[in-house]
């Protein structure tokens, strides 16, 4: 079994060091015989920020199959969040790569550690539908308040649009020139009827 280590700390110094990690992660793959095939290490880089070389690196990794396992010391140390750490675990499971993570003791290999998956699955489920729920319940509450929902309406000059139509300017270039659809443009002019055949007509 071919594996890949990956390890991250906070900041560089300030007893911070990976090889911590590291270290305990090595032992592991020699008391299973497994071959350590990469190690990737993100050091000085905080766990909330989307973007790190190093993890970036393993999963473009992953999809290439450069390795049948990726193991890590904890569950904060590779994730984000449960939700980004479920979009990984897709992505291992697809590709056929175990994960493993020391402190948290789950082994995506053994029918434990594909029961913790489940439940990890089930939670994040559960978030998202939760979020949703708020979201429209801000939403109806919004509404009986009578707070107007959506782009707030664009004051276009009526002036402007007449001066331009005088100097032969089309109602889609002025549309253009103005920033808006013509949609708009025909809402916020008076006498929409002739607007309208003029817009949709020649020009």
């Amino acid at each position: 079994m071919r594996a890949a280590l990956y390890a991250r700390v906070s900041t560089n110094g300030h007893g911070q060091d990976p090889e911590v990690q590291l270290r305990e992660l090595r032992e592991y793959c020699q008391r299973r015989s497994w071959i350590v095939a990469s190690e990737y290490i993100d050091a000085g880089i905080s766990g909330t920020r989307e973007k790190r070389p190093e993890l970036d690196r393993l999963l473009t990794d992953a999809h290439r199959r450069r390795f049948d396992a990726v193991i890590v010391w904890k569950f904060d140390r590779f994730a984000r969040s449960v939700s980004h750490l479920l979009r990984a675990l897709e992505t291992f499971k697809v590709q056929g790569i175990e994960f493993v993570s020391l402190s948290e003791q789950v082994d995506t290999s053994t029918p434990m550690g594909k029961c913790v998956f489940t439940v990890l699955g089930a939670v994040a489920e559960l978030e998202r539908s939760l979020i949703v729920e708020r979201v429209k319940a801000g939403l109806r509450n919004a509404r009986a308040k009578g707070i107007k929902l959506g782009r707030p309406r664009r004051a276009l000059d009526a002036s402007r649009i007449s001066a331009l139509r005088a100097q032969g300017v089309g109602w889609r270039a002025i549309a253009k020139q103005m920033g808006v659809g013509v949609g708009t443009l025909y809402r916020a002019t008076p006498c929409r009827s002739k607007i309208r055949e003029k817009v949709f007509g020649t020009q």
